[in-house]
């Protein structure tokens, strides 16, 4: 194995740990728009980006562990697939728990709710990070998987 096939397998465990610090900064800096409380258009307009934005990102991290992350981590890990399983589990309840922030947001809910729905999100995603780093950080640095980071782990 070369120096440069042994960079790219230690990063995915890098990559990783960036994504989750991306979207923990995201969820930061949308809370922290929601605690402005800036009155007018403009807040809102701001809010609904950082939500969107934030939804978006998350949503598309998680496809992308399931769609072909964690497939290649299964096949080579078969020891694995009940800690994978557990992670998909995750997925789908961030998955519903952002459902209902993007419609909390499109019927402009009070700052309270938004907050509720943010809070709830954070917990369940750092458990999630948590969990899932503990797991398959190990795993990542040997993982041999050629794709790209944005396909693997979403479009950040």
């Amino acid at each position: 194995m070369t120096e440069r096939e042994t960079t790219r397998l230690v990063a995915w465990s890098q990559e990783l740990r960036q994504v989750h610090h991306r979207l923990r900064e995201a969820l930061h800096l949308t809370r922290m728009s929601l605690a402005d409380g800036t009155p007018g258009e403009s807040a809102t307009r701001e809010l609904l980006l950082y939500c969107h934005g934030f939804c978006a990102a998350l949503d598309g991290h998680h496809q992308g562990e399931d769609r072909t992350l964690f497939p290649a981590i299964a096949a080579a890990h078969p020891e694995l697939r009940p800690v994978l399983r557990a992670l998909e589990q995750d997925h789908s309840m961030i998955a519903h728990l952002l459902g209902g922030l993007r419609a909390a947001v499109e019927r402009a809910a009070p700052p309270e709710e938004l907050d509720q729905h943010l809070e709830g999100i954070a917990a369940i995603m750092e458990n999630h990070f948590r969990y899932e780093e503990r797991q398959l950080l190990t795993v990542l640095e040997a993982l041999e998987l050629s794709a790209e980071p944005r396909e693997v782990l979403g479009p950040l």
